[in-house]
């Protein structure tokens, strides 16, 4: 869970840099085929079977924005996001995994200066998480964040912070950090942890190559026998993507590669339970073949 957070709070980062233009808005679609269900006991490769499809929308809106004389900007954002992902399982004893997850949620952002080399950006949020089978008061979990970011360049920065979260049943907080680097010229080099890292070449303006390694993750809130449990979903991805820039407003990305880890982690919203040594892996699957579609735009 903890690091589904910290992708999140990451991707509000780029929404609040695409605001700076007005409404930005992001469709992207993934499919992974079916591929082995790994047992935990012993790591063995099963005969069991998942695939997992999975379709986000993600809305940034600009409510107010304000420029300084050095051009550093003050600005406030509504946040709206939601992701919808479908699985299919083959020859299971029980069932392990949920069918279906979503996860839909409102937040504002606020970004400022802090004299010539700090900023400070602060997010709330909340929203529903649910495996759609019973949905409830549990499963709405709330979020909110504050960074503090040292630019050392227009290329890199350095930010660390706290997180507050509801997502164990209490009000906690979790450490939060951010870091982005990125190169000028034809050759583009990105790192943006916890949310993934890429590398490419600029053809052209209008069309670019890059290899990617991407994190992501859904949590559900999930009952078991009257009590309420998180399922947390991870993956970690990585393949081509080639970047082609249909107009000064719209965008397409296409990605095709390998999922390098898909699995599964539980916890039963006790705070005890982050510090807690697992004594088996997480549920897991094979790697196998990724596939994802992204049409970004931006109106002025």
């Amino acid at each position: 869970m903890k690091r589904n957070l910290l992708a999140a709070a990451c991707s509000l980062l780029g929404y609040w840099a695409c605001a700076q233009s007005g409404i930005s808005a992001e469709l992207k679609t993934e499919y992974i085929p079916f591929s082995s269900y790994i047992r935990p006991e012993d790591s063995t490769k099963t005969n069991s079977k998942s695939d997992f499809k999975r379709a986000d929308l993600n809305f940034s809106i600009p409510l107010s924005m304000k420029k300084d004389s050095s051009g550093r900007v003050k600005a406030w954002s509504l946040l709206l996001s939601g992701s919808y992902a479908k699985m299919n399982h083959k020859e299971y004893e029980k069932q392990l995994f949920p069918d279906q997850m979503l996860n839909a949620q409102a937040g504002i952002l606020h970004m400022r200066p802090l004299g010539k080399k700090w900023s400070m950006m602060i997010t709330a949020s909340v929203g529903v998480y649910t495996d759609l089978e019973q949905i409830s008061s549990d499963d709405v979990l709330g979020q909110g964040g504050m960074l503090f970011i040292r630019h050392f360049n227009p290329n890199l920065a350095l930010g660390v912070g706290p997180v507050l979260t509801t997502a164990f049943g209490v009000p906690m907080i979790l450490p939060w950090i951010y870091f982005d680097w990125k190169t000028n010229g034809k050759i583009k080099f990105n790192i943006n942890f916890p949310e993934g890292m890429e590398a490419g070449y600029l053809f052209s303006d209008k069309f670019a190559l890059k290899a990617v390694v991407n994190l992501s993750g859904m949590t559900v809130e999930r009952n078991k026998d009257g009590k309420s449990f998180l399922l947390g979903y991870q993956q970690i991805t990585a393949g081509l993507r080639p970047e082609i820039k249909l107009n000064d407003k719209l965008s397409l990305r296409l990605t095709g590669g390998t999922a390098l880890l898909r699995s599964f982690s539980e916890n039963d919203r006790k705070i005890k339970s982050i510090f807690k040594d697992k004594k088996i892996q997480d549920p897991r699957f094979a790697s196998t073949f990724y596939a994802a579609v992204s049409l970004r735009w931006n109106l002025p």
